[in-house]
């Protein structure tokens, strides 16, 4: 496995990169909420289901053509 030469630029630029990093968050804030005493301002599977819309969505993303990125091969 090779990275690109341009790396640094599709880790700054590319939305399936942004969007793959919102899934990340999202999870991680359904966990601290479930790991809180109390029940959740947010009814249990919401974050989830977010989740997995923009994990499709940073799917889709990696396939659409995005404008050139600086540094680009």
């Amino acid at each position: 496995m090779k990275l690109k030469s341009n790396w640094r630029a599709v880790l700054r630029h590319a939305w399936s990169v942004r969007l793959a990093a919102l899934a990340v968050v999202l999870s991680g804030v359904e966990v601290t909420l479930s790991c809180l005493a109390g029940s959740p301002p947010i009814p249990a599977g919401w974050f989830a289901a977010l989740s997995g819309a923009v994990t499709i969505a940073a799917a889709v993303a990696r396939l659409v053509s995005q404008k050139a990125l600086p540094g680009g091969e």
